[in-house]
């Protein structure tokens, strides 16, 4: 025999026959066609929705509730992060810090933090928040810092 497309039949047991719900008492279901009897549910027309009720209302509500900031997130870089980019008194700004891949973007605002140290000396910050403790570090290295 020929394997074709018209010879491939299902293995013998792998697909049930349908159940034919509602068909008479002859169909093997009875006169309340599996249902059960009386109430909301056991008569026509009953849909999910009236089944779950507010829960489903619930469901299909937008999400209103809850607490968007409307300032945006603050793009974090560390100091030590500076070392490896910068050199001695080059200009810290976010368009350098973008070119340099510290940061994803500079329409947000970019804050500096203290994690790490730093090495280069008389950095110029500009246009960027800085932490307390990381201006302090910053000016101690003969750094400045225009806000």
């Amino acid at each position: 025999m020929v394997l074709s497309l018209s010879s491939l039949s299902s293995s013998e047991g792998s697909s049930k026959k349908r159940k034919r719900v509602g068909r008479g008492n002859g169909s093997g279901h009875g006169t309340t066609a599996t249902r059960g009897t009386k109430g909301q549910k056991s008569r026509s027309g009953v849909t999910n929705l009236k089944r779950l009720g507010l829960k489903k209302m619930l469901l299909s509500v937008p999400k209103t509730r809850g607490f968007k900031s409307v300032y945006g997130k603050n793009q974090v870089v560390n100091l030590e992060a500076l070392n490896e980019v910068f050199k001695q008194g080059d200009a810290v700004n976010p368009r350098t810090l973008f070119k340099a891949g510290l940061v994803n973007h500079t329409d947000g605002p970019i804050k500096i933090l203290a994690q790490g140290e730093l090495k280069v000396a008389a950095l110029k910050f500009s246009g960027v928040i800085v932490s307390k403790s990381a201006a302090k570090t910053i000016e101690d290295n003969k750094g400045t810092i225009n806000q």
